[in-house]
């Protein structure tokens, strides 16, 4: 099976303002850019995946992701994170309505192609599946098999929600790389632990991280 991958993405002069205590303004739109960058790269040289859009309308992130494959859908209809999700899907399946689709976070810099495809696998049991992050509180991967809606719930405690939607939980392990989003610095420690790709190594280089 071969799978479309969602990935949204934040205008990146507002991304990740919780890693506030571990990057400056300046700093923080290069490492949201660079945990794109690691992400759409692991994820376009996984086998199981057939292509990925970027929900965007940052126009430095569009050409910088656009350039290592992605395509770009802009951010529309305006109206947050789901309701983005929910038109890039329809957008996406309207080139290739047979297509599996899944919404993956665009801060996995640590993501490894082989865990993402035995997620994928795993995935495409279901009508609808998703992967809960390392803190096991939110959601990193909300797939849906072709024919079926995505449905997305993310934001605050998204487990919980998406659970309640009627997806799957995939109770998987040794996929950490999936699991391990960013959005404060003691995550950033924990991805780099596991090894992150170039372009987050690059940023991460360039701030003082205790532990590091």
């Amino acid at each position: 099976m071969q799978w479309t991958l969602v990935v949204p993405l934040k205008p990146l002069a507002r991304a990740k303002s919780r890693l506030a205590d571990t990057a400056d303004d300046g700093l923080r739109p290069d490492l949201a850019l660079a945990f794109a960058q690691d992400t759409v790269a692991a994820a376009l040289a996984c086998p199981a995946v057939g292509d990925v859009a970027v929900v965007t309308d940052d126009a430095r992130a569009g050409r910088e992701l656009a350039a290592l494959g992605a395509a770009i859908i802009p951010d529309e209809p305006g109206g947050g994170l789901n309701a983005a999700l929910a038109h890039a899907t329809r957008v996406v399946r309207s080139a290739r309505p047979a297509r599996a689709v899944a919404a993956l976070n665009a801060d996995l810099p640590a993501l490894r192609p082989a865990e993402l495809s035995r997620v994928l696998e795993a995935a495409a049991e279901f009508p609808r599946a998703f992967l809960p992050d390392a803190a096991a509180i939110g959601t990193t991967l909300l797939a849906a098999a072709a024919g079926r809606e995505l449905r997305p719930a993310f934001g605050s405690d998204s487990r919980a929600r998406h659970r309640a939607s009627g997806a799957v939980e995939l109770p998987l392990a040794a996929v950490d790389s999936v699991r391990q989003d960013v959005d404060t610095g003691e995550d950033l420690r924990s991805a780099l632990a596991l090894g992150v790709g170039p372009h987050t190594a690059a940023a991460a280089a360039r701030l003082l991280i205790p532990g590091q």
